[in-house]
């Protein structure tokens, strides 16, 4: 499913889940839900079912239970937790750039462990949009969650094994974004919007030269944190800051 989220700033992005455990429990990265208001679920068949709250996460992995207003029976995926071999076939599902349910595929390039948490490394190319998707293998089971990407090189991205589901807890009540924000009213470091994998659902484009819109944005954003993503040469960086507000000139 693709996650279409609204954070608590009011800024709007696209993830990627996928339904299991049961048929109203989807698994994503934490990061793509972690300052939401409203979130919602939309499927292949152009469904939209709304996701109440979180049953459980876990920070330090990056991983996710959302609990749906309500189930879509037979559609659960198959988790996989043997652990694959690298230079096994992969495939990665989700909504690069807003392109939803989008597939693509690669190898395990490595198993590392990566700041302390065991990762797959993964050759499928992977964009903004993907955050939360499952990697599948060629059973079509889910062996991963797509999480993160190193952006100065080509198809090095990770995924968090399904093995580390064993450690959120599916039968807890779910939480929902109201009590999780007035819990956490700092949000944690590294949101889809600030850190590599930035999940941005609508890209603003204008003609050359043309940067009335953009001024427009900017000044509608004024004491608003924003991310600028800057693409030249087949590099992407971004940049995140806070808009000044309009200075006021008085009159003597």
């Amino acid at each position: 499913m693709t996650l279409e989220v609204e954070t608590q700033s009011g800024e709007k992005f696209v993830g990627s889940a996928v339904m299991v455990l049961a048929d109203d429990v989807a698994l994503t990265a934490w990061h793509v839900v972690a300052d939401a208001r409203s979130v919602w679920a939309v499927f292949a068949d152009g469904q939209r079912v709304q996701v109440t709250g979180c049953i459980d996460h876990a920070d330090g992995r990056d991983l996710a239970l959302l609990k749906l207003e309500k189930g879509r029976p037979h559609r659960q995926a198959r988790l996989c937790r043997e652990l694959q071999p690298v230079a096994a076939r992969a495939y990665a599902v989700g909504a690069p750039r807003g392109f939803d349910f989008s597939i693509t595929d690669g190898l395990i390039s490595q198993i590392r462990t990566v700041n302390g948490l065991f990762q797959y490394q993964v050759s499928c190319p992977i964009s903004p949009g993907n955050s939360g998707g499952p990697i599948l293998n060629q059973r079509g089971e889910v062996i991963g969650i797509a999480t993160w990407t190193k952006a100065d090189a080509q198809n090095v991205n990770f995924a968090i094994p399904v093995q580390e589901i064993t450690r959120l807890n599916v039968s807890n009540p779910p939480v929902t974004w109201e009590q999780l924000a007035a819990a956490n009213p700092v949000p944690p470091a590294g949101l889809a919007r600030s850190r590599l994998t930035t999940d941005t659902a609508v890209e603003e484009k204008t003609e050359a030269g043309d940067f009335s819109a953009f001024q427009k944005r900017l000044k509608d954003s004024a004491g608003k944190s924003v991310t600028i993503e800057v693409q030249e040469a087949g590099v992407t960086n971004r940049f995140t800051f806070t808009v000044k507000e309009p200075r006021v000139e008085r009159r003597r």
